[in-house]
């Protein structure tokens, strides 16, 4: 019997997340363990009178193929992946890893290079999702290996999961559309601004969002949600910040990572494991040393930790800040094959200025 837990998910994806219609072509990404939810995603979009597509990956295949893969399949452009990208209508990938550091021994310079090969993809995937012709959605399901890395048993962090996507709620549809309006309080106060000055330990940072269009964030692209975004002018930033958590990406763990900016580039770059990594994956091309993206985490829900990005970056109090490609829809301009949210947390002695005002302290907007 399935989790009743599951089938309540399953709806605010289809309904609320993806707004699955009739005719939509709709690819499902998952692996095995995520049978339950794919299933109940399936029955409720061929409800909804969509076609929807399976597409079920097995854990360890990107090992091998980074172990084995010469460098023509390397840098191998699918054709098949390309067809998807420009046709599909919408498309929900659920995360689920068996082994949280199966990539850690990989070559980085085959991950970029597999990452620069695909960029054209990426690309018109950004551009698509910028004028709402594709609508997508990343989920987790929950597994031993995410439980591990969270410090929690299985079971409790199944109820993480799903108190975070409030399914638990009266109407949980009715209880993210209420975000969206709270939040629209935050992005109004800071579409007004032109400047924000970032301050906690180790971090002084400045950039300008001038112009740029700030984004709130509330259940459609990552489920469960929580921020407010945008893409600062790309050679604004000025000064340097320190991640307050290890920062994951392609399957490995940085940790304490320390970034200098000038004129918006990263133009040194420290950490204490993991640096070689970093510095590889910044190097990537010429704009993963750029910033994509800053955001602001307002879901209070989420208190801790997890090593898990889509999690982290909604704590409520933190602010993260992706270097690499950025979203269109904000009016930033910069490309990339990356995109690697890092966050900092601000609950302590943290401040955020914007034109000089103080707006944001110890995690909070005052």
């Amino acid at each position: 019997m399935i989790d009743e837990r599951l089938k309540k998910l399953a709806n605010i994806l289809v309904n609320h997340s993806l707004k699955i219609k009739k005719n939509d072509l709709f690819l499902i990404m998952g692996t095995p363990v995520t049978a339950p939810l794919i299933k109940e995603v399936y029955r409720q979009s061929l409800l909804a009178g969509a076609h929807p597509h399976v597409k079920i990956a097995l854990q360890g295949l990107a090992e091998i193929f980074y172990q084995v893969g010469t460098e023509n399949q390397l840098k191998y452009k699918s054709p098949l992946s390309l067809y998807e990208i420009k046709n599909l209508d919408a498309r929900l990938v659920i995360i689920s890893p068996e082994n949280t550091r199966s990539m850690t021994n990989v070559d980085p310079k085959k991950q970029a290079m597999t990452s620069v090969a695909n960029k054209e993809i990426h690309k018109i995937f950004l551009e698509r999702a910028a004028k709402n012709e594709l609508r997508w959605c990343l989920t987790q399901y929950p597994t031993n290996a995410s439980a591990q890395d969270a410090e929690m048993s299985l079971e409790e962090y199944e109820d993480f999961i799903f108190k975070a996507a409030h399914v638990g709620s009266k109407n949980p549809i009715d209880y993210w559309n209420k975000v969206f309006k709270d939040q629209e309080k935050i992005k109004k106060l800071l579409e007004k601004k032109r400047k924000l000055h970032i301050l906690a330990q180790d971090t002084d940072l400045t950039l300008s969002v001038d112009g740029r269009k700030w984004i709130n964030c509330y259940g459609k692209e990552n489920f469960p949600d929580g921020e407010v975004f945008t893409g600062p002018i790309e050679n604004s930033a000025e000064g340097q910040i320190s991640y307050s958590f290890p920062g994951s990406y392609g399957g490995r763990e940085v940790t304490d990572i320390q970034l200098w900016f000038k004129k918006g580039k990263v133009v040194k770059a420290k950490a204490s494991k993991g640096e070689k990594f970093l510095n590889s994956m910044l190097d990537m091309d010429k704009g993963s040393r750029y910033i994509g993206e800053f955001s602001f985490g307002t879901n209070y829900g989420i208190k801790n930790y997890t090593k898990n990005t889509l999690f982290d970056e909604k704590i409520g109090g933190t602010i993260h800040i992706a270097v690499g490609s950025a979203y269109p829809e904000t009016g930033s301009k910069n490309e990339s094959s990356l995109h690697w949210d890092m966050m900092c947390d601000l609950r302590k002695n943290g401040e955020v200025y914007a034109d000089d005002e103080l707006i944001y302290k110890n995690g909070k907007f005052l």
